[in-house]
């Protein structure tokens, strides 16, 4: 059966309260919606909650497999190392659903589906569904996704390849502490904007 996750805090679901500020900030979402919003902090500093607009603005939305991916890390939000490990654990699976490099063509595809498989058992992780983007996206001035790719396919042996994508994950996984608020979902409760779909 799977794990629940308790996603409203009690105590907290004033729009726009802060849950956490750190390693990630979430906050209690000031919108009706089912999934988290990733907002850059200067866009949240500038509007503020009261100022947002009525619809989700469904452009920050969470979807996909990265919805997994954010919803471990609020998981976790009292642990900065099993954070840091759920984004390096989604940066090995997307290297693997990718596969970027060409040692994942060989026998050596394996190893690292191995080592996710382990790590999802200790992190009590998963994804469900199709499987697309794992990462959280980021502003292409903060992180140069095009430099980091190539830097796996260049990589030359398998803990090569695990350097990379643990420099690349703690790079991103600063960049979102940094320029990025999250809003925790909230499915109606009465705590959000009321939005007309």
């Amino acid at each position: 059966m799977a794990k629940v996750i308790e996603l409203r805090v009690r105590g907290t679901n004033a729009p726009g309260k802060l849950i956490t500020s750190r390693p990630w900030e979430f906050r209690c979402s000031p919108w009706i919606s089912k999934y988290f919003l990733q907002v850059p902090k200067g866009l949240y500093k500038e509007k503020g909650p009261a100022d947002s607009p009525e619809p989700t603005p469904r452009h920050l939305e969470v979807r996909g497999s990265a919805a997994y991916t954010v919803q471990a890390a609020f998981a976790y939000r009292h642990n900065e190392e099993k954070m840091r490990e759920v984004y390096y654990l989604a940066g090995l699976v997307d290297c693997m659903i990718n596969r970027v490099n060409p040692l994942l063509r060989t026998k050596f595809i394996e190893h690292l589906y191995e080592k996710i498989l382990t790590m999802k058992g200790l992190l009590n992780v998963n994804w469900f569904g199709t499987m697309d983007r794992v990462l959280l996206p980021l502003d292409g001035r903060l992180f140069n996704d095009r430099e980091y790719r190539e830097s796996l396919s260049r990589a030359g042996s398998m803990q090569a390849l695990y350097r990379v994508i643990r420099e690349g994950t703690e790079s991103m996984f600063d960049i979102l502490s940094q320029e990025y608020v999250f809003f925790v979902p909230d499915r109606g409760n009465g705590n959000g904007k009321t939005i007309s779909r």
